[in-house]
Formats: structure tokens, C-alpha cells, sequence
């Protein structure tokens, strides 16, 4: 009963006060930040100790010749004195080694130049003027990346994308598998000229080229109008091809300029970015003449559509292939920040097939049937 009655009391003396629930709310936000930051700090300090480990392993190493045996009976004695500390394995040393000869003391740069290939890792930083976040992954993290990608700029690019989407370890892995930064890295554009520095790299790790759409199969010739309809039929596998934080606005969406009327091909907003995406699908090679069009409509939707918050609004042109030179000519003096990327559509089925599969018409009816 006592319990009830100083229960009772608190609500009373809540509801006495209107701006408990923010108050509230902002306490619980300021611990949360607190637990958040403990486990950042408590992360770079676990990377700090493996890497002055790796750095005792390393020198000794090297003044007394020791081998395997030598990292077996450390494991052995590591893990009797620290039961609790899973780390002290063989393996678990020999990466901590590798941790060590890899990056610097501030745990930001590549260390050393130790091979020809490294050189050129050094000569990457030295241009693109990196500074890895390493401190603020952990170390499954860090270990994938080390063995599985030496390019500097993949590796600066896998980081950005691991802490900005929460990628998982497997997810990460997934991604280097398939060559997720080889098609973001690619892509056409003028991001740099028309965005400030952070905002253009952010873009950049957005988009990719090329896109691809196999869940489109197209057994005859087929138009932009084709893909648009197929897109928006398969959206959700649309969305996952397009990335994290996009959300479909609309497909050939009407926007009005001086009293004429202009419809978009496909119009996106991504969350992350707070911006629109305009994009315009050609179902042939790129002409630099689109471009023009694509930069008509960023100006548009950036004055009607755009409200407080927002940044710039990008173009994104789609076509079915290239010419890199004549795409860097064609946005060379674009004022609007337009990225070019090629797609690619799913293998055609064989006509055998062709009686299973429904029509462009069927389709396009079918989007009216669901609007009525």
C-alpha cells in the first residue's frame, strides 16, 4: 500500500509540473551520451593496448628471433593471469603485429612505407590528405579491412560507410566482396566544384556506379519509360540498390515553371543527406546535351520543393553507358552538383519464357488500377 500511495505521489507531483517530460527526456538523452562515449573510450583504449602489445611483440621479435612457440607460451601464461580477456589468442598476437606495423601511434594514418605497395598507400594520404577514423571501430572491424582492402582510399571509404550505417562485420565484408567502393568510386561528377568538402565526399559515398537493376529483364528493345515503370513496380529492391536513407518520392513527378508543366523521371529524398535526388533515366549511351536538362530541373526543385533544413538538391543522370572525358567536359562549368552513372539491367530470359513474364502494358495498368 505504501508503495501505491509514494507511486501516486510522484505522478502527482509530475503532472504538477509541465515541463517534467522534457526535462526528462533531456537527462535520459545526456546518459545515454554518457554510456555512449564510455564505450567509445573504452574501444580506442582497447585498440591503444593492442597496438603498444603489438609493438612489445614486434621489437622483441626482432632483437631475439623468436618464433611461434614463443607467442604460444604468452597466450598460455595471458590467458591464466586474465581469464576474462578473450584476446590472448596465437592468432589474436599475430594481428596485433600487423596492427602495430600498420598504423601510427595516434591511430590515424598508415605508419610506414614497408613494401613498394605501401609507398603508394603513403603517396594516397599525402594527396587525398586522409585522416582514417580508425579509433572508432572496433576491432573485427579494423582486422577485415587490414587483410581484405589496401587500397587507402577503399579503406578511408569502407570506414566512412561502416560508422555511418552501422555496417556489421559480415555486412562489411559482403560489401568488400562485391566491390562496393569500385562502383561508388567511379561515378561522374562535379561534387567537389559545387558542394564544401564534407558534403561532397558524403554525396559521393551515396551514390555508385553502376547501378544495378536485375530485377529488370527486358527481352526486346525497351525504353526509359520501360525501366522507370519497372523501378517503381520492384521499389523496394529499388530502394536497397539505391542505398541506405533514400526514400521514393515519385515517378514522373509534376513540377510547374512559368506556367508550364515538366514531369521528373524518378524524384528521391534521402534522409541522411536532407536532400532531393532528381534523377533522369536515358535508355541510351550518354549525350552531353542531358545534361542541361538535369541541371533545369536541380534549380527548379531547389526553389519550389526545398524548405528550411534542406541541402542542395543533386542530379543523377542514368544511361546505359559513358564516355568518361565527354561526361568530365559536359559538367565542367555545371553549376548544379549532377553525378553520371551507367546501369545495368538482369540478363534477358530466353522468348521460350516470354508467356510468363507480364508486359510493359500489363504492368502500367496495373499502377493505374492501384491509383483508382
Amino acid at each position: 500500500m505504501a508503495k501505491n500511495t509514494d507511486k501516486q505521489a510522484i505522478e502527482n507531483m509530475s503532472d504538477s509540473f509541465r515541463g517534467y517530460a522534457t526535462l526528462l527526456r533531456k537527462i535520459k538523452q545526456r546518459v545515454l551520451i554518457a554510456q555512449q562515449r564510455a564505450i567509445y573510450a573504452a574501444n580506442e583504449e582497447m585498440l591503444r593496448m593492442y597496438w603498444d602489445i603489438g609493438g612489445m611483440l614486434q621489437q622483441s621479435q626482432d632483437a631475439d628471433g623468436w618464433g611461434k612457440k614463443t607467442l604460444q607460451r604468452l597466450a598460455a601464461d595471458l590467458k591464466n593471469d586474465y581469464s576474462e580477456i578473450k584476446g590472448f589468442t596465437v592468432r589474436n598476437m599475430q594481428y596485433m603485429v600487423q596492427f602495430f606495423n600498420e598504423y601510427n601511434q595516434e591511430l590515424t594514418m598508415i605508419k610506414r612505407a614497408v613494401s613498394p605497395i605501401a609507398k603508394s598507400v603513403i603517396s594516397q594520404l599525402d594527396e587525398y590528405n586522409f585522416t582514417l577514423p580508425i579509433k572508432h571501430l572496433d576491432w573485427t572491424h579494423n582486422l577485415v579491412l587490414i587483410k581484405q582492402v589496401k587500397d587507402i582510399r577503399a579503406r578511408y571509404w569502407y570506414m566512412v560507410q561502416s560508422i555511418t550505417n552501422h555496417w556489421t562485420t559480415r555486412y562489411l565484408q559482403e560489401a568488400i566482396k562485391l566491390d562496393d567502393y569500385g562502383k561508388h568510386g567511379a561515378l561522374a561528377n562535379n561534387f567537389t566544384e559545387t558542394l564544401p568538402v564534407p558534403e561532397a565526399n558524403d554525396v559521393k559515398s551515396m551514390l555508385k556506379d553502376p547501378y544495378i537493376f536485375d530485377m529488370l529483364t527486358f527481352t526486346e528493345q525497351y525504353n526509359e519509360r520501360d525501366v522507370e515503370i519497372g523501378l517503381v513496380k520492384h521499389v523496394e529492391k529499388f530502394l536497397v540498390e539505391m542505398g541506405a536513407g533514400f526514400a521514393f518520392i515519385g515517378r514522373q513527378y509534376h513540377i510547374e515553371v512559368s506556367g508550364d508543366d515538366y514531369y521528373i523521371d524518378i524524384l528521391m529524398y534521402n534522409a541522411f543527406l536532407h536532400r532531393y535526388l532528381v534523377i533522369e533515366l536515358k535508355d541510351t549511351e550518354f549525350m552531353p546535351e542531358y545534361i542541361g536538362k538535369l541541371n533545369f530541373y536541380c534549380s527548379a526543385v531547389d526553389d519550389i520543393l526545398c524548405r528550411k533544413g534542406d541541402n542542395r538538391t543533386i542530379g543523377l543522370l542514368l544511361c546505359k553507358s559513358k564516355d568518361r572525358i565527354k561526361a568530365e567536359y559536359a559538367l565542367r562549368d555545371i553549376q548544379k552538383p549532377i553525378g553520371i552513372s551507367d546501369y545495368e539491367l538482369g540478363q534477358a530470359l530466353p522468348k521460350d519464357f516470354r508467356g510468363s513474364l507480364p508486359t510493359i502494358e500489363e504492368i502500367e495498368k496495373e499502377l493505374e488500377s492501384d491509383r483508382q
